[in-house]
């Protein structure tokens, strides 16, 4: 979601994501959301952070609660690397409207969170 929301901001960003579980398929209900919300990922993959290692990076954000921990060193060169960390929202266990509430919650979240990263850090910059 927070690549979804990146690229909409500025389509001329190269943004990739990737994670430490990668699936290969974006999960439905994320899709769903990002949908309500304007901004289509459908097209997106789930990579393996291994994919990504040893290039070079302006930033590098970890956005999952273990994913900070987790998450290999890069050893190419990164710029800036952070974390926003977000609660995972695939791990949700209820009824199928509390679990889409908790999609709608994060999605919201990543959304103010990306839109004031990239006012304050990266849009100055570009």
């Amino acid at each position: 979601m927070a690549h979804g929301f990146l690229q909409s901001f500025d389509p001329a960003l190269e943004v990739r994501s990737a994670g430490t579980k990668a699936s290969g398929k974006i999960n439905s209900r994320a899709i769903e959301v990002m949908n309500e919300a304007g901004v289509d990922i459908s097209y997106h993959t789930s990579d393996s952070v291994d994919k990504y290692l040893g290039q070079s990076w302006d930033y590098v954000i970890t956005v999952c609660g273990g994913a900070n921990e987790s998450c290999p060193a890069f050893t190419g060169k990164v710029k800036y690397r952070l974390h926003i960390g977000f609660d995972d929202p695939s791990e949700v266990v209820g009824s199928p409207e509390f679990i889409k509430s908790e999609f709608i919650r994060v999605r919201d979240e990543i959304q103010t969170a990306f839109r004031f990263f990239y006012e304050t850090e990266i849009k100055p910059n570009n």
